[in-house]
Order: structure tokens, then sequence, then C-alpha cells
């Protein structure tokens, strides 16, 4: 994490309790696998609710701001995860990174200054925010380096940038399924590898 980065008081609104442990610690311990797989079942208990890919920029409340739950894009999936499981706002933590950091995060879109109605529903800035928690793991086509509850980042087509959760189901190859929104709502299926892969996270929190 970087020396400058920090959080103000109003990024962990509810989010105090979760930090008390680590989403994924010392192999085989108990507070690491119950965190995991609360941000897995969260991602899931998207699956029906969610039922259209929708990237239309929408002024959002904050901090906790989210689109009607029955649409959104690929992030969406990973910030309500995050927040449903956990009570962690990556919308406000996103958003207070880059106040403090601004030259850090990409300038893809010819923004001067933070939105935070926005920001944290983008790909790039999240895998930025990930990498300055020191959360990046190596990218590997290896099924057994992959974990529930990891994050992965992928370039679909070669120019869309696109998020989602590793599950804890597998497919008979034993490849960990995905929980994203690719089109059509979020899903849970085989589409690990469907993708270049861009990123690899386990987020500490």
């Amino acid at each position: 994490m970087s020396p400058s980065f920090q959080p103000t008081r109003r990024a962990f609104i509810g989010a105090a309790s979760a930090c008390l442990f680590g989403m994924v610690g010392a192999p085989g311990t108990a507070a690491a696998a119950t965190n995991a797989q609360r941000v897995v079942a969260a991602a899931r208990r998207q699956v029906g609710v969610t039922l259209r890919y929708d990237p239309a920029y929408s002024v959002l409340a904050f901090p906790n701001g989210d689109v009607a739950r029955v649409k959104g894009v690929c992030t969406d999936v990973v910030i309500r995860a995050f927040r449903d499981a956990l009570g962690l706002d990556l919308q406000a933590l996103v958003n207070a990174d880059m106040r403090a950091n601004f030259t850090a995060y990409p300038k893809n879109w010819g923004l001067s200054r933070p939105d935070r109605n926005i920001d944290h529903r983008r790909v790039p800035n999240l895998a930025t925010f990930w990498r300055r928690r020191g959360a990046s793991l190596p990218v590997t086509d290896n099924a057994a380096d992959w974990r529930p509850g990891d994050i992965f980042t992928a370039m679909v087509n070669g120019r869309l940038p696109h998020t989602g959760i590793v599950s804890d189901r597998k497919d008979t190859t034993g490849t960990p399924l995905v929980l994203h929104n690719i089109g059509g709502g979020t899903r849970e299926e085989d589409a690990l590898f469907d993708h270049k892969l861009t990123g690899h996270f386990r987020w500490k929190v």
C-alpha cells in the first residue's frame, strides 16, 4: 500500500468489523475461508437479481451508492459482493485514494479530478486500487493458483476491460467457475480462461 494512502473515516463506514480479519491470510485459517466464502456467496446472490448489462453513466448516492440491482456492469458484481459480504464500500475507498493520489490512476477518460459516481465502476481504476493495496498476484493459466474470492481482470476482444470473482465451484477439469456480468446479467459459469487475463488480485482486508 502506498504510504500516502490515507482513507477517510467515511470510507470505512460499515467496514470496521470486517477489517478485523484478513480475507485471505495464512493457509488453512478459518477467518480467511470465512471471508472468502462470504464474498463468493454475496456474488452468487446476485444471480437472478441482476438481469442485464447496462454501462450507462449514473449519478449515485455517496457513500454506498449503487444503481438499481436489476442492472449493472462487471465491476458492480465485485462492488456489491464486497459491500454485502464485508461492509467494504469500494466507491468510498477508491474515491478516497484517488483524491489523495490522483496521478497514480489511469487517465483513460480525460478527467482532471475524481468522479465518485463512476471511478470505482471502471476496471482499470479497481485494478490500480488493488495493486496499491498490495493485492496483486502473478497471472497464470494454472487453475490451482486461483482461490475462491480472488478477483480476476481480463481484456475481452483485446479492447474491453472485464472483471469478476472466482467461485468456490469448479468444472469437471478442476478449473474454478467465475461470477461476473459479461452481458445478460450476473451469472456463474466456466469462463476464467475465456479471455486474456490481465490481473489476479487477492485483497487482504
